[in-house]
């Protein structure tokens, strides 16, 4: 059995990043460096998403990111689903203004 992978703070790792990152050793690898928050930006970045291919791309784009040594999603605001501190002012502007769509 192989070691499970570690999740992040508010989210647990989906079947389907976890499918992705086992795939590459050398991601896991990377992955397991990260810390328990940016792991859950990568995953509350893979899961906020409202289009099944729009999540897919994001599911193949982590570990290439990884290999091009990005420790974060690249200009996301934070996740939104912590409940350990409250939401910045951008991540509620950011609220709003989906939630007016």
């Amino acid at each position: 059995m192989s070691k499970a992978l570690s999740g992040g703070v508010a989210h647990d790792l989906p079947e389907d990043l976890r499918k992705a990152l086992r795939s590459d050793p050398a991601a896991v690898a990377i992955w397991e460096t990260l810390t328990p928050l940016a792991r859950n930006e990568w995953i509350c970045w893979v899961v906020s998403v409202k289009k099944p291919e729009t999540r897919c791309e994001h599911v193949k784009r982590v570990c290439s990111e990884l290999h091009d040594g990005m420790r974060r999603p690249c200009c996301f605001v934070g996740c939104i689903h912590r409940s350990d501190k409250p939401l910045s002012p951008s991540q509620k502007y950011l609220v709003e203004k989906q939630s007016k769509k």
